[in-house]
């Protein structure tokens, strides 16, 4: 072999070795950083078991304890107060010319609502006029009689006679005149027409009349009802086996469900002595003022909080998994293997905790972030 080719040789020789090294250290760079598996799940039995083959990626916590007092939620309506319902009536009895308010409108004391033309009014007019010259005419014979009296003319029963005539008279006018009053007519302002004012301020929560509808006084259904709402009534059906919690005249927390951020307060002021037959409820009542949002008919929920404490498991929210409107808790079972629990939660304590009525005691172990493991086990 010639020297040129011997040197050949070695040259290619190596390119090929160094070739082959960097490969090599090109593949274990690669396998160096790529990321580290996903943690094996994988269902057992039934759907809401799960097996791990990593159980140090998902954490548990032992379920705390926590002292509530008994609480009851019902629901309830706002109802208007019916000691401050108040009828608008017409006594006078004829046609309704004009009606200057409408159901739902918010009417002040005193402000004309409807003007109705009546015959009693007229004729009780019209007797009154009568009267008034009836009396006019006893008076002047009274007098008369006085003088003649006076200078012995007449004898002492007929003065009495005039005086009794005189009295009759008087009584006629005043009786004439309380009738009008009565029939809500100004006595300084003759008419047929009479002007029906609202007695209170408040809100127009029923209405019966039109215009040009008839009216005959009493025996007609009241034009208006007019609702007093600056206090209301919250009436909740509260089952037979609860009302242990609900005690006369202690107090209950309300929520609107429009403002279910709100908070308000009610006093107890009746619990039904008459049971639903069918429901087996008791209507309970509560009497609160009008914090200006509630309308009627408005659907609320009420807590009444009973005089026994109960004792609730506590857990950190991230533990509770909300699923398909339900409420749901991983549980340990074995050494890596966790069961689907349904809870029912409660309310959100602080420092991120929830408290769990039922399902949980306390004492009981959860994973801490069942949402992880939940997106871990759908993969």
């Amino acid at each position: 072999m010639s020297r040129k080719t011997y040197l050949q040789f070695l040259l290619c020789g190596g390119l090929a070795l160094a070739a082959a090294g960097c490969g090599k250290e090109k593949k274990a760079d690669a396998a160096a950083e790529a990321p580290p598996a996903n943690p094996v799940v994988e269902h057992v039995g039934d759907t809401g078991s799960v097996k791990v083959d990593h159980p140090e990626h998902f954490p548990v916590v032992e379920a705390g304890k926590y002292t509530a007092p008994a609480e009851l939620n019902v629901t309830g309506s706002v109802m208007p107060d019916v000691s401050r319902a108040i009828p608008v009536i017409s006594i006078a009895s004829g046609r309704i010319l004009e009606v200057h308010a409408k159901l739902g409108d918010t009417v002040t004391k005193g402000q004309l609502l409807m003007r109705v033309q009546s015959a009693d009014i007229s004729g009780a007019f019209s007797d009154y006029r009568q009267a008034q010259a009836d009396l006019t005419l006893a008076k002047s014979q009274l007098d008369r009689a006085k003088i003649l009296l006076d200078k012995g003319a007449i004898a002492q029963k007929d003065y009495d006679v005039a005086a009794n005539v005189a009295e009759k008279a008087a009584v006629t006018v005043e009786s004439i005149q309380e009738r009008i009053r009565v029939l809500g007519a100004d006595l300084n302002k003759p008419s047929s027409i009479v002007d029906i004012l609202a007695p209170i301020s408040g809100v127009i929560t029923d209405q019966q009349v039109t215009t040009a509808a008839g009216t005959q006084g009493l025996a007609s259904p009241n034009p208006f009802t007019i609702s007093d709402l600056t206090s209301v009534w919250i009436v909740c059906d509260v089952f037979e086996n609860d009302l242990k919690n609900v005690r006369l005249g202690e107090s209950a927390t309300v929520r609107l469900n429009a403002y279910p951020d709100q908070v308000y307060s009610g006093r107890i002021s009746n619990i039904g002595p008459v049971l639903d037959p069918s429901l087996r409820t008791a209507k309970v009542r509560l009497e609160m003022k009008n914090p200006g949002n509630m309308r009627m008919g408005m659907f609320v929920t009420a807590t009444f909080r009973g005089s026994a404490s109960q004792v609730h498991a506590v857990v950190p929210a991230t533990a509770v998994l909300h699923l398909h409107d339900r409420d749901w808790v991983y549980a340990p079972t074995g050494a890596n293997t966790y069961k689907q629990v349904e809870v029912t939660g409660g309310k959100m304590l602080p420092q991120n905790m929830q408290e769990i009525l039922s399902g949980l005691a306390p004492g009981d172990k959860v994973v801490t972030n069942a949402l992880v493991l939940q997106n871990t086990t759908d993969q």
